[in-house]
């Protein structure tokens, strides 16, 4: 390929116009001849990157995010990214949709529609809620994340909260972008999703376990709850009464090169893991895992029941409220550490 469309196309994060192809000496054969020949990948009408680029790219959010900035570099009219776009160009984790779409908003009376595989709303936002992310215009983290509850429900809606809390955005942040929304549709759903975000949710699939929990309904989920074991504090995804909930994913097995966090080997992670549950047992603390798996399908029924009968079993032996030597340590180290994020290594004891 001429090297300067490789050149024009990294000036255009990943994007180059028909116009550009052009005036760089290739003929409208040659644009043909290297899309039929996957050198070339048109993403929309007029608007191209390169094979290798695009082969680059995940499929949930980097392909996604190059769609939606091919998207906007056609539009005019004040168009924003928004929703799941904006979530993508702001790195703000969400669940991905059945069916996704490139997410585009301007100001106007509340509508949207459907084309071209591009979601247009028409929407009030005022200027401070839009900035400049990666070279795009999106709307900002409270407003991306009160948006996506609404366009797709509580569940979709609390995950993306609680991301948006985690990167520093508060509930008043959040009450505040719905504020406006009267009878807006879907804003029940937003309402919702706010008052149920915890910023203690550190992932997707901890924001899901919440729910799970609360779904089961063995009590109120209490976050990233600290227990100081004889080999240092340990840091719980989630804690009802005596009893301990913890959220794994392959993640934490997969080797960081291919996309997780492990540093060292499988055997040697699960080994912790048991290690783990066997000190917080030691400090009179009943434990549950949580699946990727068992968030859908049939699996969510089996493991609410599955969740019910641990609490049960725990609060048979330990009780129903949280034992008070465990509170009033967690309540020292929280007030010392602050979180998790921000806690030190721990000595061993």
């Amino acid at each position: 390929m001429n090297p300067r469309v490789l050149t024009a196309v990294a000036a255009g994060s990943g994007v180059i116009r028909r116009e550009q192809l052009l005036d760089l000496g290739l003929s409208p054969a040659d644009i043909r001849a290297q899309v039929a020949a996957g050198e070339l990948i048109r993403l929309r009408r007029g608007v191209f990157t390169t094979g290798e680029h695009w082969t680059a790219l995940d499929e949930y959010v980097g392909r996604p995010l190059l769609l939606a900035r091919a998207a906007v570099t056609t539009m005019r009219r004040g168009w924003v990214l928004s929703h799941d776009s904006s979530a993508h160009a702001w790195e703000l984790p969400i669940l991905r949709p059945n069916d996704p779409l490139v997410h585009v908003t301007r100001p106007g009376f509340t509508n949207a529609w459907t084309e071209y595989r591009v979601r247009h709303h028409l929407a009030r936002f005022s200027p401070s809620q839009v900035g400049w992310v990666q070279g795009l215009p999106a709307l900002d983290l409270p407003r991306t994340a009160v948006d996506i509850a609404r366009e797709r429900g509580v569940v979709d809606g609390v995950v993306a909260c609680d991301a948006a809390m985690q990167r520093g955005v508060t509930r008043l942040d959040l009450e505040a972008a719905y504020a406006i929304m009267t009878c807006w549709p879907g804003v029940r759903w937003a309402r919702e999703a706010v008052a149920l975000a915890d910023p203690g949710a550190e992932t997707v699939h901890e924001s899901l376990t919440r729910l799970l929990v609360l779904e089961a309904g063995i009590g109120e989920p209490d976050t990233q709850f600290p227990v100081r074991t004889t080999e240092g504090i340990k840091w719980c995804d989630i804690r009802v009464g005596n009893h301990i909930v913890e959220a794994h994913g392959m993640i934490k097995l997969r080797p960081v090169a291919d996309g997780g966090v492990a540093t060292r080997p499988a055997d040697e992670v699960a080994r912790d893991q048991w290690k783990r549950e066997r000190l917080l047992r030691d400090q009179g603390l009943g434990t549950s895992n949580v699946y990727w798996e068992d968030h859908w399908g049939a699996r969510r029924a089996v493991a609410i029941e599955r969740l019910r009968r641990d609490a049960a079993e725990t609060a048979a032996l330990r009780g129903a409220v949280l034992d008070e030597r465990l509170a009033r340590d967690a309540e020292r180290i929280r007030r010392e550490y602050g979180d998790r994020r921000r806690a030190r290594p721990s000595p061993v004891m």
